[in-house]
């Protein structure tokens, strides 16, 4: 597996602790840069944490209702190319093309075919 991007709790302010009162995303979604991921509220002011990556959910820490602080991992993102990357290699068999010819598909190929 590629490297995952971790999601952290962005600087809250003053406050040791805030409330997560949306989780916009699951575990397999695919996300775009910015796309906003959870909303924290504090007795102040309410924040959207925004992806810093596309890629796809792997994995979520949080819980609708819980509490973060400053730091706390919110979830796990599989970058877009690592994504690409599985894919291709679930699509060519090992040892060859689906005739078993010897003939392969590499991943850039593959990739440019599934984004088409």
């Amino acid at each position: 597996m590629s490297e995952t991007v971790p999601v952290v709790v962005p600087d809250i302010g003053d406050f040791d602790s805030v409330d997560i009162v949306e989780v916009l995303v699951g575990v397999g979604d695919d996300v775009s840069v910015d796309q906003s991921l959870i909303t924290l509220e504090s007795d102040k002011a309410s924040m959207e944490v925004p992806s810093p990556a596309a890629g796809r959910v792997v994995e979520i820490a949080v819980e609708l209702g819980g509490q973060v602080g400053e730091g706390d991992l919110i979830l796990t993102i599989e970058p877009a190319g690592a994504v690409a990357e599985a894919a291709a290699e679930e699509a060519v068999p090992a040892g060859g093309g689906a005739a078993g010819d010897g003939t392969s598909i590499d991943a850039l190929s593959l990739s440019s075919v599934i984004r088409d």
